[in-house]
């Protein structure tokens, strides 16, 4: 699991939409998200898959490819 290509997918992914937008509709902190994006955490099991179905992607394209 590489952090810096996770938090590229995730920065690219969020797109226009603010973190604010993105953590809120996930239920997660702004900091959490910021942290993820950042390469500093890698989200706990169950945040991924809410990650991906929120981008409409599988947990593996988004955190093992």
């Amino acid at each position: 699991m590489n952090k810096e290509k996770i938090s590229r997918t995730l920065v690219a992914l969020r797109g226009q939409r603010s973190r604010e937008e993105i953590a809120s509709d996930l239920g997660i902190s702004v900091s959490a998200w910021q942290m993820y994006e950042n390469g500093q955490r890698i989200p706990r099991d169950e945040i991924k898959i809410k990650i991906a179905s929120y981008f409409k992607k599988s947990v593996e394209e988004i955190f093992y490819t």
